[in-house]
């Protein structure tokens, strides 16, 4: 597999007409993993690294899930090709830096990615659109038994698995969810929530983790401890927090709907004119109007179907996949034309806002 031909492929974010959730866009399972009597990759010589990266190449596309995977070091891709692959979560942006002896291998499909020499000699992660925490748990903890198989991976009984950062030592498994709360953000109730999650032992982030900004309304929210719990136990207590967020964001829009709700819906109708008559909009612009449309279809404004084909505009109006699809590189400005043109093609034809419902959603 190519990486044209992956850009070029259906992925479960950019096509999640499968996903029927309102409000959890993506679940994220990733595991750290190191081979034992190896040195971490940031102490690793080059010789070193590339040895490790050839023979985790060689188990990881020996698993069943990854046959046919793309398959590829970093200093093969070009930049553009870096930022696509970061704006479809399936590599970090620390690995973009990384020094030679990186590389990844992506399944067909896009729902799993090994990371190859990043902060860890292997960063494993599933992907599932929408709130699929266990289905995303049962994927990568087959994939992960199929690599023991082939690697040995740093394990002690104490600490559990060994990794470069001791945050994630134990089960060095980060489950997260991105979440959509834009009933929250308008309420100005996130600092109250991003509180209340973080005393129970969680983390809250934004778009592509950390130190990114919660364009969208959109959150990422995870475990921070990973010594001292099992990954059920782990995944149990996140999937709880996550219920409980789910309950404060649909609490939020009834609320906000019993307030006001025309101010709600003149929020709602003003990002639908602007994204039909827009002739300059930022990556973060056209984020904060696409939620509001989102949240208008969870409110019945607009058709459900709707839902999928704002989920893959979050991602195709991002710069890596605006430039992608106009075969060339742009500097800011140009971009911000682009992708105005781009949203007025998407929304020439989109449905009319419907506002004849009561506050419950329903017409």
């Amino acid at each position: 597999m190519t990486i044209a031909s992956l850009i070029g492929s259906p992925s479960e974010l950019t096509d999640s007409a499968s996903s029927k959730t309102a409000i959890v866009l993506m679940t994220r399972i990733r595991l750290a993993r190191n081979l034992a009597g190896n040195p971490f990759p940031g102490w690793a010589k080059p010789a070193q690294r590339d040895e490790i990266l050839d023979t985790c190449r060689l188990a990881v596309t020996a698993t069943a899930p990854m046959k046919r995977s793309l398959n590829i070091t970093i200093g093969e891709l070009t930049e553009l090709e870096k930022q696509i692959l970061v704006e479809r979560h399936l590599i970090s942006r620390e690995l973009i830096g990384a020094k030679s002896g990186a590389g990844v291998i992506v399944s067909k499909d896009q729902t799993i990615s090994v990371m190859l020499n990043e902060e860890d000699h292997l960063r494993i992660q599933v992907l599932r659109s929408g709130f699929q925490l266990k289905k995303a748990w049962n994927a990568i903890n087959e994939l992960d038994s199929a690599l023991e198989e082939h690697l040995d991976f740093a394990f002690t009984p104490a600490l559990g698995y060994l990794t470069a950062c001791p945050t994630n030592l134990g089960t060095a498994m980060r489950a997260s969810a991105m979440m959509h709360l834009p009933a929250l953000v308008i309420s100005n109730q996130m600092e109250k929530v991003v509180r209340a999650v973080n005393q129970l032992g969680m983390v809250v982030r934004g778009l592509f983790g950390e130190g990114s900004d919660a364009s969208g309304s959109i959150f990422q929210i995870s475990n921070q401890t990973t010594l001292g719990e099992s990954e059920e136990e782990i995944i149990k207590r996140l999937g709880s927090v996550l219920n409980s967020i789910i309950e404060h964001e649909l609490n939020a829009r009834e609320k906000l709907l019993e307030a006001d709700a025309g101010k709600l819906f003149d929020k709602i109708g003003r990002a639908y004119g602007i994204l039909q008559n827009s002739h300059l909009l930022t990556s973060s612009e056209a984020m904060n109007l696409l939620s509001l449309i989102r949240l208008g279809v969870d409110l019945g404004v607009f058709p459900d179907a709707n839902r999928s084909v704002i989920d893959r505009l979050f991602i195709e109006a991002q710069p890596g996949h605006l430039q992608h699809a106009q075969k060339g590189e742009f500097e800011p400005g140009l971009r911000d034309l682009l992708r105005a043109v781009r949203l007025r093609s998407e929304f020439a034809n989109f449905i009319r806002p419907d506002f004849t419902f009561t506050t419950n959603g329903k017409n």
